[in-house]
């Protein structure tokens, strides 16, 4: 009998004596180990298993090799295989939906290995963070990068429609809503209007996801999440980092 089942003294109902046995039995049961390794169920993929910068580090060889042409065959029949009863992705990608833009081939990866989340414009909205919520507290993806791009129609619209002072047909208002911020904090810079807001845009959805209450800032928080920034080129594949997760700051890729 444990320390809680013999505070129940012999004079209390049998009631009591009941209810301190089923609370004793609860806690055992909440700190007894596991009854066998094998109900411990290993992810498809181990070699995705990862720390942040690791996973970063993943990417950026990835990406080199996507360069330089040198990209590795994957085995996708057995990836299938390992990946039907589960998925665990070493990174999850906010890209935009440009048709230009792959990052599965971008960092020559394989099924099972992204967990990629692609709207026009590259935004964090609701749903885009949900999603990636789930990422990170479900499938425990150490990294999330922010990926903008080279000449992105999207930003280019929304520069545009603000300064025109027009009203985009359907939907396409919404896009703009979500970049103008983007572009109204790079007005007035000097170089390139464009380069410059999408460079804008990529640095605030990474502070927007790394600030999203309470799963993902808290991941961040804990060290278990970083969130970086970056911006492909289209003339040559290179991905080339501008923010970093810790420091906000410019990062360099050699």
């Amino acid at each position: 009998m444990c320390q809680l089942c013999e505070i129940a003294a012999p004079t209390q109902t049998s009631r009591r004596r009941f209810l301190a046995a089923a609370a004793c039995t609860a806690a055992s049961l909440a700190l007894a180990p596991p009854v066998s390794a094998k109900e411990t169920k290993s992810p498809p993929k181990p070699q995705n298993v990862l720390a942040p910068d690791a996973a970063l580090d993943r990417l950026v060889k990835g990406n080199l090799r996507y360069v330089e042409g040198v990209s590795r065959r994957h085995d996708f029949k057995h990836e299938r295989e390992a990946l039907a009863g589960g998925q665990n992705p070493f990174a999850g990608i906010l890209s935009c939906a440009d048709s230009r833009i792959a990052p599965e081939y971008a960092f020559d990866t394989g099924r099972g290995d992204l967990f990629v989340c692609r709207v026009a414009g590259n935004f964090a909205s609701d749903e885009t963070i949900a999603s990636l919520e789930y990422a990170s507290a479900v499938l425990n993806v150490p990294l999330f990068m922010v990926l903008g791009h080279d000449s992105c129609g999207a930003v280019d619209a929304a520069i545009k429609s603000l300064k025109d002072n027009t009203t985009l047909p359907g939907h396409l208002p919404s896009l703009v809503n979500a970049i103008a911020p983007a572009v109204r904090a790079t007005e007035g810079k000097g170089g390139d209007r464009l380069a410059n807001a999408i460079r804008q845009n990529v640095i605030d959805n990474v502070a927007k996801l790394k600030s999203a209450t309470p799963i993902l800032s808290a991941a961040v928080d804990q060290g278990k999440l970083r969130v970086v920034g970056a911006v492909y080129r289209l003339t040559d594949g290179k991905v080339e980092l501008v923010t970093d997760a810790k420091t906000a700051g410019d990062v360099k890729v050699r």
